[in-house]
């Protein structure tokens, strides 16, 4: 592995420690709604701690875009930090939430790290040398079609004006695939996509920590990522499409019609 991804799975794994800890005595965590539906926990506050005391340890001079902490300016790198994508599946003690970190260089992005902690299943990617989960080299699935194909989504919480027409994408598709999805954590999924565990994945809305780490997973995986007008606008927008080539194609093909300029752009 590149040393700054051994560092960043370093950072992951106390991370995950932390939260698998704190699983057993949620109901007694201090939790503040950040929005409707949005939730944050003492411990994402204490597992983004964590990461991001392991990273400035050995790169002080680096960014930081972390979800709970915001940005802190540095040098071209940025570290992009999600410390626990599924919060509201953690305080349910729904076994389905992960650690994602990724790195940019420049705004590109170069490795990637995304870690279950209960599971212990450790997704990694480096720019040019593929996508591992536990140490393993993983391919997108074969696929040629939407059809037989098992897709992930997740609904538009923050974007609630779009439900009827995520709702529409949703119809559509779920009648050309064999099954779709919802776990609740997309960083989780994206994973699952580079791993051939989903044939793909659709969702509005997202924020740049939920899909950094996941998105170089699949394209390393040989995987196709990009928002909804085809672009890579993905990050900015967080409205993105992902699967292996021919599902990517249909997953694309079939929602375009359905969604509105606005989210095209």
């Amino acid at each position: 592995m590149q040393p700054t991804i051994n560092i960043a799975v370093q950072a992951a794994r106390q991370a995950g420690s932390i939260i698998t800890r704190a699983l057993e005595h949620r109901r007694d965590l201090l939790i503040e709604t950040k929005a409707h539906n949005d939730f944050v926990s003492e411990v994402d506050r204490k597992a983004e701690a964590v990461i991001i005391a392991t990273l400035r340890k050995f790169y002080p001079n680096h960014s930081i875009l972390a979800e709970e902490s915001g940005v802190q300016k540095g040098d071209e790198y940025q570290w992009v930090i999600d410390p626990l994508d599924g919060t509201t599946n953690f305080l349910h003690g729904n076994p389905q939430f992960a650690i994602s970190i990724a790195l940019k260089y420049k705004g590109r992005l170069e490795q990637a790290v995304i870690y279950d902690p209960l599971r212990d299943d450790l997704y990694t990617a480096s720019r040019g040398h593929g996508t591992l989960l536990n140490n393993r080299r993983v391919r997108v699935t074969p696929a040629k079609s939407l059809q037989d194909a098992l897709l992930g989504t997740g609904f538009p919480y923050r974007k609630q004006e779009y439900i009827d027409n995520y709702l529409a994408t949703f119809k559509a598709l779920f009648l050309e695939v064999a099954d779709i999805r919802r776990p609740g954590s997309a960083a989780l999924d994206l994973a699952y996509v580079a791993a051939g565990r989903l044939d793909g994945f659709w969702e509005i809305g997202l924020k740049e920590w939920d899909i950094a780490a996941g998105t170089l997973l699949i394209q390393e995986a040989g995987g196709l990522v990009s928002d909804f007008a085809g672009g890579d606008e993905y990050l900015k927008t967080g409205n993105i499409i992902a699967g292996s080539p021919k599902v990517f194609k249909g997953i694309l093909q079939t929602i375009q019609p359905l969604l509105p300029e606005k989210l095209k752009q």
